[in-house]
């Protein structure tokens, strides 16, 4: 019995012992771990910088009279930027109107019908060769088109600049969405007797919908925030908007306006129009990620069969 035991206790392994050469590794990867984590804090520090201006300079005039009133004229003290607010929202819902269905459509169409053609090829391309063009080229394009046209700046000028502007964010996106679904889905509603529109419109859509917020929310912070095509196609009006074919104010501009003027009050109002413009961003990001997220507690997942509405034989 002792014998066994002691058998057992020398047949027992043996700790570790760490060799030089083991040291010297195991302190390169903490070492490439920290600065690793230590570059990741560095890319916060431009973001809690705007963060930390924009609040420091931007809440003295943050009042509820800002929202509701004109603008000053220069050197004026009070007064406001609601017709700004109103002018930015008007552009960018027509920009989502033009820009969220023909990106969508388009996604669907070079990812569920035709993939690998020519078209599908050249689409991307154009897409992707639109993301690098600079913003005020799609304004000199809807001046040309839209406010020669129509023989005067709107803000549905500036709403087709915008919407040139995020189209190709849209849709790529949008690929990339369902490009993610997986394959099984697709294959399991066929299977089941179902057409490709009801496999993409009940299946694939619902399931890559979360991404696609999000790429469309990615275009909404884009559009909101831009000067240069908002100055070629909207131009500024002091004004609350009328119609979508008068000029229209917008927050970026008068940020661009009010900060170059040599007078205080509109210099610290455009820090005031720079706070709300970042809200207003933050805000459609978090509501977006709120609603269509996949987590949230409580959704339901859908029922292939319920969504299909297929009939069985003898039903």
């Amino acid at each position: 019995m002792d014998s066994a035991a002691g058998s057992s206790l020398a047949a027992a392994p043996t700790l570790k012992v760490y060799k030089p050469r083991d040291k010297t590794r195991l302190g390169m990867d903490r070492f490439w771990t920290s600065l690793c984590v230590g570059v990741s804090f560095l890319t916060l520090i431009p973001l809690f910088s705007i963060v930390y201006l924009v609040l420091r300079n931007g809440l003295e005039l943050l009042r509820p009279n800002v929202f509701t009133d004109l603008p000053p004229a220069p050197g004026v003290e009070g007064g406001g930027f609601g017709n700004a607010i109103e002018g930015t929202i008007v552009m960018v819902i027509i920009a989502l109107v033009l820009a969220a269905p023909l990106g969508t459509c388009s996604a669907i169409y070079i990812c569920e019908y035709d993939r690998r053609s020519r078209l599908a090829g050249m689409v991307r391309f154009i897409a992707k060769l639109l993301t690098g063009i600079p913003s005020i080229i799609c304004g000199v394009f809807a001046y040309a088109v839209v406010v020669i046209t129509t023989g005067g700046f709107s803000a549905l000028a500036g709403g087709v600049a915008l919407a040139v502007l995020v189209l190709p964010t849209v849709l790529l996106t949008a690929e990339q969405a369902l490009l993610g679904v997986p394959n099984a889905l697709r294959e399991a509603a066929y299977g089941l007797g179902s057409t490709r529109f009801q496999t993409i419109f009940r299946i694939v859509l619902p399931e890559a919908l979360p991404a696609i917020m999000t790429g469309i929310m990615l275009a909404v912070a884009r559009a909101a925030g831009e000067t240069a095509p908002i100055l070629f196609t909207a131009l500024f009006s002091e004004y609350w908007l009328q119609s979508i074919m008068q000029p229209a104010a917008s927050l970026s501009v008068l940020i661009y306006n009010f900060s170059g003027l040599p007078y205080p009050h509109q210099i610290k109002l455009a820090w005031t129009a720079s706070l709300v413009l970042v809200a207003l961003v933050t805000l459609a990001n978090v509501t977006a990620q709120v609603v269509f997220s996949k987590r949230v507690p409580g959704r339901k997942r859908f029922k292939m069969g319920w969504f299909l509405n297929i009939r069985r034989p003898g039903n």
